[in-house]
């Protein structure tokens, strides 16, 4: 890992030989390490730069540690916060923690505790940021195809016998599938897909409504030939796991339907039919 992308932790401690410590133990670990001598340094340092973590005592005169965490929050609010703390502050600790505090640890603690806690703490705000930026994804998708619904260019499904004009998007009964990015939404939410099912799927919906043999569709999906019955066990089961993400009731599935003895094909809903007054 390159040194710029080791997370980096600003340490907090009024007490010397505590602030010491805790820098010298997380700079082992491979961390960049910051250090400050008090809450008023703390903030400056948080004006200046960007920290990952920061690890604050509680109790400090002037600034203390709830202070730092709200600037810190203020100023970057995917920042980890984790307390020091003694016996006497503990019901401090726990409150700081319902105002947005990871973790808190109790002085003295040892070397594995923080390590830990530390660790723990930085998976959860790696995880946060996969999570936003899948959202940020299915956001701009859902933007871009409100754009293309607005131009009248986006298309329910691909028109049977068009096949040579492959659109961006697939839409159908409350499923979007962006071929560009890879990315599937069902009512919104982002389906977790494989790429192996992401291209059946695609597969399936680009020839909606058109049966399609289970050796074309390992043609399709998989780039691959092989004799039907071959073909037959491997497709059954992407599909098993295809409408359990994507079928409502995936028992008596709606929109993936086998036809006996042929394939399998994607059913289009069918259109509200217009009354005549």
């Amino acid at each position: 890992m390159n040194e710029f992308d080791r997370p980096k932790i600003l340490v907090v401690d009024d007490e010397e030989v505590t602030r010491l410590s805790l820098a010298e133990i997380l700079s082992l670990e491979g961390y960049r390490v910051a250090s400050a001598r008090n809450g008023e340094e703390a903030l400056q340092k948080l004006e200046e730069e960007t920290f990952d973590l920061v690890l604050a005592d509680l109790v400090m005169k002037e600034v203390d540690g709830l202070q730092v965490m709200e600037a810190a929050k203020r100023l970057s609010p995917d920042t980890v916060v984790i307390m020091l703390t003694a016996y006497g502050s503990l019901e401090s600790a726990i409150q700081a923690m319902r105002r947005g505090a990871y973790d808190y640890l109790i002085k003295p603690c040892g070397a594995q505790e923080i390590v830990a806690s530390v660790e723990s703490g930085l998976a959860r705000q790696r995880q946060e940021r996969r999570r936003q930026e899948l959202v940020a994804k299915v956001e701009e998708m859902l933007r871009a195809l409100k754009a293309e619904e607005e131009e009248d260019e986006i298309p329910t499904v691909a028109s049977k016998g068009d096949q040579s004009k492959r659109a961006r998007f697939l839409q159908s009964g409350g499923i979007i599938v962006d071929l560009q990015k890879h990315i599937a939404t069902l009512h919104g939410q982002l389906l977790n897909l494989t790429p192996t099912e992401f291209r059946l799927l695609a597969c399936l919906m680009g020839r909606a409504d058109q049966v399609l043999s289970c050796r074309d569709l390992v043609r399709e999906v998989q780039n691959y030939d092989c004799d039907e019955r071959e073909a037959r066990d491997i497709i059954r089961v992407h599909i098993r796991r295809l409408r359990q993400k994507i079928e409502p009731d995936p028992a008596h599935p709606r929109y993936i339907l086998n036809v006996r003895g042929v394939g399998y094909m994607f059913a289009t809903p069918p259109r509200p039919s217009k009354l005549v007054r």
